[in-house]
């Protein structure tokens, strides 16, 4: 008779079932093997959103415009908010830019579960594919976008020589990045815990709203005075819109303690919502 018994110190297997991942996974090895996955879910956040409008693309582009011309109105003509030294329509062009950015990804990771439990329930795939799907989706919309900011600003800088941008504009991509993450840290712990507290989903849009004018969107930090500065620093944003301006402006706050902040923050909630992320994905469609 022959033995099959084999020792478990020696058996190898195709595959291999495990009782799940830890709270602190990246999911790398599956995010690559996925990877064709991720281009599919941005290629089609990239068609769909204008397919059927008749002006397609063409309106991230005029959105932000349209945005800085009304900012230019309300808030420069009307209001008299001083922008500093730098022209009102450059100032307000960059910040809305950066702000629709952040805000538009926030507010769309945020649904991941609750929007998307019916695929979810019909196929696996890394869960984490779709928030990130939407940040690098977003992240396009946003090149686009920018690229009417950098034709604006190389008026401005060779042209009407309103402004001196210095050699800090070349560690703008580190300060994107870093916004890129904080965006998509809220909003993979905001999807996790909507799953539970559908409050937040009607919440999470006043919030981010109400929190513009927390930011140097409208105002130049400069310009901000007394005690409601600090509600300005403690916004993880708010160095990073600064060194922006910093760069290609020349002038502004450039503070490296409070950009050390913003990235030990945003580090924090990396860590914080990769854990509450793999803890929710295991159960959620049982509470979605």
């Amino acid at each position: 008779m022959t033995d099959h018994t084999k020792s478990n110190d020696t058996d190898t297997w195709d595959i291999k079932i495990t009782s799940g991942s830890g709270y602190l996974d990246f999911h790398l090895n599956e995010l690559w093997h996925y990877r064709d996955l991720l281009m599919m879910f941005v290629k089609k956040d990239i068609i769909t959103v204008y397919k059927q409008t008749i002006l397609g693309p063409i309106w991230f582009i005029i959105q932000p415009m349209l945005t800085s011309l009304m900012f230019l109105l309300i808030f420069s003509s009307i209001a008299k908010i001083p922008t500093g030294a730098t022209p009102p329509i450059l100032f307000y062009l960059v910040g809305t830019t950066l702000w629709n950015y952040f805000a538009d990804t926030l507010n769309i990771t945020s649904k991941t579960f609750t929007d998307n439990a019916s695929v979810f329930g019909k196929v696996y795939f890394p869960r984490i594919i779709l928030p990130l799907s939407k940040v690098v989706s977003g992240l396009v919309k946003f090149l686009i976008q920018f690229s009417l900011f950098i034709i604006v600003w190389l008026y401005y800088v060779f042209i009407s020589k309103a402004i001196s941008p210095n050699w800090y504009v070349i560690l703008s991509p580190i300060w994107l990045f870093i916004m890129v993450l904080l965006s998509f840290c809220f909003g993979i712990i905001i999807t996790s815990l909507t799953t539970k507290y559908r409050d937040l989903t009607f919440l999470i849009g006043f919030g981010v709203q109400l929190a513009m004018y927390i930011t140097p969107v409208i105002i130049p930090l400069s310009e901000v005075h007394g005690k409601k500065k600090i509600f300005f620093l403690l916004n993880p944003l708010t160095s990073l819109f600064e060194a922006f301006k910093y760069g290609f402006f020349g002038q502004g706050t450039f503070s490296p303690s409070w950009l050390l902040y913003s990235t030990g923050i945003t580090l924090v909630l990396l860590i914080t919502g990769i854990m509450v992320f793999n803890k929710v994905e295991k159960r959620f469609i049982d509470t979605v």
